[in-house]
């Protein structure tokens, strides 16, 4: 199949009910600044030029349940974030106001959840 056109993922969309919010704790977490803030939609760029993220306001938003539970909001997906020092890199996370996952499936990945309840794995490059 040939793409009739470039093709550029430029962002990554999270859905909360309070768009500046999450945006700040992700700009804190990433050590990103919001390039674009307006009442529903706040967006941050990667400071490498990369996708960004952007949050929009959804009013009727529900926490996803981690792991997936039947008859419960499921996540639709999570962000994966590299780090070179796992322990380091969670208590930052944990300092912007991440928690703990009670599930850890991996020895050298760390499930955390945002404010808004939304899974992100830190996990250990090589």
């Amino acid at each position: 199949m040939t793409v009739p056109t470039r093709l550029t993922l430029t962002t990554v969309n999270l859905d909360t009910p309070d768009p500046a919010a999450l945006a700040r704790f992700y700009a804190r977490l990433l050590g990103w600044d919001i390039a674009v803030e307006e009442a529903d939609d706040v967006i941050l760029r990667a400071a490498d030029g990369g996708v960004g993220l952007s949050f929009q306001r959804e009013r009727a938003y529900v926490r996803p349940s981690w792991p997936a539970q039947v008859g419960r909001q499921q996540m639709m997906m999570h962000l994966e974030i590299g780090v070179q020092d796992l322990p380091a890199a969670l208590e930052h996370a944990l300092a912007c106001g991440a928690s703990l996952a009670d599930f850890q499936p991996q020895e050298d990945v760390r499930v955390c959840l945002d404010p808004d309840g939304h899974p992100f794995c830190l996990w250990l490059m090589d």
